[in-house]
């Protein structure tokens, strides 16, 4: 089965515009209500706005580093790239800080570093032509993972997703929800559920929101409903993102994707992890060697502003976890397909990577 997707349908939220004096990120942290955007002038608004999540999902940051690295610039005098690199190395380091698990935000530096080092007079436009690359590559690369993750899929069949991984995680499409975006296009799936994905509920506030926009209807479950869902039948894959994934497989992504994974190879439900290449890292042997964010424990204390817990309560708030690549039938990046994902097939399509 292959059917021509209409991305002007499917297609239609963007998170991240360059208004050529600024950058321009949709809150996220206001969704469903209100859409707004933040206005970032400088890199230091742009390291914020990553740290407080206005802006979210891997390859978004990515995109968003770029553009705060043009933004960087406009502070520098410099007659070649070179001088310029020095002098930007503060705002990068800032920048790549901001948060520490996404391996797309120190890719997408790396990349402004190295278009530096190279560059002539020249350097600025050189850095803005490679942020808008970068953007523009992502997005090519999400729709080509949504045709082929979509192939994986029998006609008709139900998914599951958890977290955000749509246009607003992206340069537009999305990863995950790329691929659900070209199932539902293609009739390949007949049901899509969004776990709510405790504690900022991005399957709650962005994810239901953002296929609403498309016309794709989902229904929201619990986090601690998707066991039970999967023991009905009604789910045939678990159809995630990745902050990072490593040289055997191991990926990284939002916290309640393990157990997800868990439950998932229970009930012979198929998982599969939708990334970009930008989001591989070979350097990084295993899972063990993520490391793992840890947020406010008070983001577990209340719900939209309303604590629902005593006072002189302790929390741990983790923000990713890491799934064994042995739990993954199938990893989706614009390069190919994985099944089975070990360290011998990610060496094959990723090496030199």
């Amino acid at each position: 089965m292959s059917t021509a997707i209409d991305y002007a349908r499917y297609d239609r939220v963007r998170p991240i515009r360059w208004a050529g004096d600024a950058l321009e990120l949709l809150d996220q942290r206001k969704l469903p209500f209100a859409v707004e955007y933040v206005r970032c002038a400088d890199s230091a608004a742009v390291a914020e706005a990553i740290a407080n999540l206005t802006v979210r999902g891997a390859p978004a940051i990515g995109i968003a580093a770029g553009w705060g690295t043009v933004l960087a610039a406009r502070d520098v005098q410099a007659t070649d790239g070179a001088a310029a690199l020095e002098q930007l190395q503060p705002a990068l380091q800032a920048l790549n800080a901001s948060r520490p698990t996404a391996v797309n935000l120190a890719w997408a530096l790396a990349r402004m570093r190295k278009v530096l080092t190279t560059a002539g007079a020249d350097w600025r436009e050189s850095l803005l032509c490679e942020a808008q690359v970068i953007a523009d590559e992502d997005l090519a690369a999400n729709r080509r993972m949504g045709e082929l993750g979509a192939a994986l899929i029998e006609p008709g069949s139900g998914v599951l997703t958890h977290c955000n991984t749509g246009s607003l995680a992206t340069a537009g499409f999305g990863t995950a929800l790329g691929v659900i975006r070209a199932g539902v296009a293609q009739g390949r799936i007949g049901r899509v559920f969004a776990g709510e994905t405790r504690p900022w509920l991005q399957g709650a506030r962005l994810t239901v929101w953002e296929l609403q926009q498309d016309g794709i209807d989902a229904t929201l479950i619990a986090d601690s409903a998707a066991a039970h869902l999967m023991k009905t039948g009604a789910v045939q894959w678990v159809i995630v993102g990745a902050d990072r994934i490593c040289a055997n497989g191991d990926s990284a992504n939002k916290i309640g994707t393990y157990s997800l994974a868990i439950a998932a190879r229970h009930h012979g439900v198929k998982v599969m992890v939708v990334a970009p290449s930008s989001t591989v890292d070979m350097q990084t042997t295993s899972g063990e060697a993520i490391e793992i964010e840890q947020r406010d424990p008070g983001e577990l204390f209340g719900i939209g502003g309303v604590r629902t817990v005593a006072e002189g309560i302790h929390a741990w708030n983790p923000v990713f976890d890491v799934t064994p690549g042995e739990l993954i039938d199938a990893i989706v990046s614009e390069r190919g397909v994985i099944e089975r994902p070990d360290r011998a097939a990610m060496q094959t399509m990723f090496a030199g990577h």
